[in-house]
């Protein structure tokens, strides 16, 4: 959501869009992967290659015996 990437209040968003309450705009607000993304990109330490984690074959035959 552009809006909320503009610094717009999540009420203001909210009542523009006519909800009653904030939180039924919150699935909306949620929903952007973009914003997610960013919040990863800051919190991953630099030495972490991107992509998904694939586990050592020692994890998952532990996890295939149980």
């Amino acid at each position: 959501m552009s809006l909320l990437q503009a610094g717009v209040d999540t009420t203001v968003i909210a009542l523009w869009l006519g909800h009653a309450d904030v939180r039924s705009t919150q699935p909306y607000l949620h929903a952007d992967l973009t914003i997610k993304e960013k919040a990863l990109a800051l919190v991953t330490p630099a030495d972490v290659k991107p992509g998904r984690y694939k586990p050592a074959d020692t994890t998952l035959a532990f996890l295939e015996s149980l």
